[in-house]
């Protein structure tokens, strides 16, 4: 508790050129994170370059709250066996599932079936009404590497977002109130 009391203090006696001076820094922390997801964007070719395992439908490949590196398009083509990562209309959330049939037209388009390790049937319960099939547009992108376990932090922030506001009001408090050697 003192150390919060500590906090509120130096806030309230800083000058307002050390003031702005510590938002400057804050912002700047805030646009290098976006810099980096935007360079990883960029560099993976896909939309989002990694993502969070939310279930346990790929047991045991990988767990709830591992995180996926993937690639977009730029690894040559689907087959058989890749892990994907697939949105799906309708739908606001990703997911992760092995294809397990993949069809090329003679006009060069895909059809994908996918299934998750741990699901008895395949996924046309999980697509759109009436889709019996992903196409290439529905592929965010493929699963390249993993960490385990790592996104849980994700998983609990999402869970509980009281938990996610504290930690980036304490974040910003610890920013505001960092002191620098003159």
């Amino acid at each position: 508790m003192d150390k919060l009391q500590d906090m509120y203090h130096t806030v309230r006696s800083m000058d307002r050129r050390k003031a702005a001076h510590q938002v400057i820094n804050l912002g700047m922390v805030v646009l290098s994170a976006l810099m980096i997801w935007k360079g990883l964007i960029v560099v993976t070719s896909g939309e989002a370059p990694v993502v969070v395992v939310l279930s346990g439908s790929m047991e045991p490949a990988f767990h709830r709250g591992d995180i996926l590196f993937l690639m977009g398009g730029s690894t040559g083509p689907l087959k058989s066996g890749d892990i994907i990562v697939f949105k799906v209309k309708g739908r606001d959330i990703p997911i992760v599932h092995r294809v397990m049939e993949i069809h090329v037209k003679p006009n060069g388009k895909s059809r994908i079936l996918t299934k998750g390790d741990n699901n008895p049937v395949d996924d046309r319960g999980l697509y759109h009404a009436g889709q019996l099939w992903l196409s290439q547009s529905d592929v965010i992108g493929r699963a390249t590497g993993y960490l385990p376990f790592v996104g849980m932090v994700t998983i609990t922030l999402t869970d509980y977002p009281y938990l996610k506001y504290l930690l980036v009001g304490l974040m910003c408090l610890f920013v505001l109130t960092g002191r620098e050697e003159e």
